[in-house]
């Protein structure tokens, strides 16, 4: 894949092109205006993460088959990727800048990318979000602030990292005192729609320099069942 065909507007022009629509059917059948359609084939205007999600539900593709473009599936155990930021698909939702590596490969178990968030208070981040799966996440420079559900926030310095549950409500926030941070994290669930749900959280869900990691300290659930007794014979 090169460099072009890392952009929103050459995958969009690439999937009308196979499907040998106008800008017109292709708005129609998206259910985004022409003339936004027109600006993004150009690169001149992005879509976030709702109007992509709209765009894979309407055409019944998965999002991984919107940013693999028309490169042909390879199956079996031979796939193999080898990419760059350059070749990433770079998407901006507001709260974080995320570059989808190894865009080419689709329906991946396995979700490879390098983030950069964008929000600096929960109160502005709003609802945590949460999604099939597991996640990792190694913070390369800046620092990132974590917020998790049953957990105190952490803050991750550069070489530090985080292993979550995803179905964890969590946040991924600029660290105090930080102007940019970038972290590669992965994340991985045996549901091939989970990079729809990543981006999308199904409605009502919720969605550094030392090496020590930092303690992390588990709020105490509000009721927890009696212990069992055994006894012993």
């Amino acid at each position: 894949m090169d460099h072009d065909s890392s952009t929103l507007g050459s995958l969009m022009r690439s999937l009308r092109a196979r499907n040998e629509w106008t800008l017109k059917e292709m708005s129609e059948k998206t259910g985004i205006p022409l003339s936004t359609l027109a600006k993004v084939e150009h690169d001149r205007l992005t879509l976030g993460y709702d109007k992509l999600l709209q765009i894979s539900q309407r055409l019944k593709m998965g999002m991984s088959e919107l940013f693999a473009g028309d490169e042909s599936e390879t199956r079996g155990k031979t796939r193999r990727s080898i990419g760059t930021l350059d070749t990433a698909v770079r998407v901006d939702s507001g709260k974080y800048e995320y570059f989808f590596m190894c865009p080419e490969l689709r329906k991946k178990r396995m979700i490879p990318l390098i983030a950069r968030p964008r929000i600096r208070t929960i109160e502005e981040f709003g609802e945590l979000v949460r999604h099939a799966g597991e996640e990792f996440i190694y913070v390369l420079s800046g620092r990132v602030e974590v917020h998790t559900e049953f957990y105190e926030p952490v803050t991750l310095e550069v070489g530090q990292c985080m292993y979550i549950d995803s179905n964890m409500g969590h946040a991924y926030l600029l660290g105090a005192g930080c102007d940019d941070a970038l972290a590669v994290g992965a994340c991985s669930s045996a549901d091939e729609g989970l990079l729809n749900l990543l981006i999308n959280p199904l409605p009502g869900e919720r969605p550094e320099a030392t090496y020590k990691m930092a303690q992390v300290v588990a709020k105490k659930p509000k009721s927890t069942p009696p212990p069992v007794k055994i006894r012993r014979r």
